[in-house]
């Protein structure tokens, strides 16, 4: 009867959740998020700053990827090491001065070993030096509007003014998942192995236990130094929900793991993700003047979707369309605006808004032809 009543209270819980026992008793710092919506279902002193060792490299393979996005640098580019990145120490994949090495490679010696080394190289490929590179990694904390982090190196190796906080670095890992899906081909890597066919071959496996044995784990990156602790920014997807979970100052890795199992576990047991308009759904038609469309289908690029508590079902929403003012010409899948979900007068969910076909502006003479035959037809 008392488990009965306990579960009839955690299902009548308002969102967001809150775990009515501490789930992660060990931890300085904890969060437990859903990945689409950024909805927080778990924390504990979120904004509490701390040190973050290795989990700082998640800001540095963001930039890697969008510097693949933007085809200024290719996974195939074969990087020669500096003696200032091989003379890392810490985690590391062993790289010498002079050795040629794949940006690919360089990439899956960050995301599964944790290189420092690596880590370095990279750094000095994009910016040319580390010192750089980290005002780069600070730069992108600002785009992003967190308020509690601030990097010195991009490494995580232990300073005074290097520190983060779980919120922080939950959103840090939902922009890399949401917006850089590739991290995920890198970071799902159990064991591999550089210079394979060399003398010098090197086994990598990975740091993040949890992708070897938690279903649906295929992220995200560990840390450790002696002032962070051990610390864990894990995902994990079941069918469509994706839950971030991170732990910060554990003290050694098996509580980090365990505890991080403890909140992805409650994440999945009492939350669910519901569609609740369809990608491609024509949420607004516009007109458009001067245009070779007078009228424009404005729809939902992904599905839009909410996060519920399991137990609960047949939640009302309202939803607030903005588009934007639309400048021509535009191409197909441009984003023009925004809908958001509301319930209970708060916005719950947002989704992009896209065009769905190319619209140009007429010339001069498109547009006399066309109030010509306006004229001969008698529209106007």
């Amino acid at each position: 009867m008392k488990k009965f009543l306990l579960l009839l209270i955690l299902l009548l819980l308002p969102f967001k959740v809150f775990a009515l026992e501490d789930l992660v008793p060990n931890s300085a710092s904890s969060i437990l998020i859903e990945a689409d919506s950024g909805k927080i279902i778990y924390e504990k002193e979120k904004d509490k700053r701390v040190s973050v060792a290795s989990m700082t490299k998640m800001v540095a393979q963001i930039i890697i990827l969008e510097e693949i996005e933007k085809g200024h640098i290719k996974w195939s580019d074969v990087v020669t090491v500096s003696r200032n990145a091989s003379g890392m120490g810490g985690s590391q994949i062993y790289l010498e001065e002079g050795e040629k090495i794949t940006i690919e490679d360089l990439m899956k010696g960050i995301s599964v070993a944790s290189g420092n080394d690596a880590t370095v190289a990279m750094a000095e490929v994009i910016s040319g030096s580390e010192e750089k590179f980290v005002k780069k990694m600070n730069q992108k904390i600002k785009e992003l509007g967190l308020k509690n982090t601030h990097f010195s190196n991009c490494t995580g190796l232990d300073t005074d003014d290097h520190y983060s906080s779980s919120y922080d670095m939950a959103m840090i890992a939902r922009d890399l998942v949401v917006n850089h899906s590739e991290i995920l081909r890198f970071s799902s890597i159990y064991e591999d192995y550089l210079r394979e066919d060399t003398d010098r071959k090197f086994w990598l496996v990975n740091t993040n236990k949890l992708i070897s044995f938690y279903d649906g784990a295929d992220g995200l990156k560990t840390g450790h130094t002696d002032a962070a602790g051990y610390c864990l920014a894990a995902t994990a997807k079941r069918n469509d929900l994706r839950l971030i979970a991170i732990v910060l100052g554990e003290k050694d890795s098996k509580v980090r793991n365990s505890e991080t199992v403890s909140l992805l576990d409650y994440g999945f047991n009492n939350v669910k993700l519901k569609k609740i308009v369809n990608k491609g759904s024509v949420v607004k038609k516009i007109e458009v003047n001067k245009a070779n469309k007078d009228i424009i289908n404005v729809k939902l690029k992904n599905n839009l979707n909410v996060v519920e508590n399991s137990g609960i079902n047949n939640k009302k929403y309202k939803f607030n369309v903005k588009v934007n003012d639309i400048k021509l010409p535009i191409k197909k899948d441009s984003v023009v605006g925004k809908i958001e979900a509301i319930y209970k007068n708060k916005v719950v969910s947002t989704g992009e808004l896209i065009v769905d076909e190319d619209i140009e502006e007429l010339s001069y003479l498109e547009l006399l032809k066309e109030n010509l035959m306006n004229v001969v037809f008698g529209k106007i």
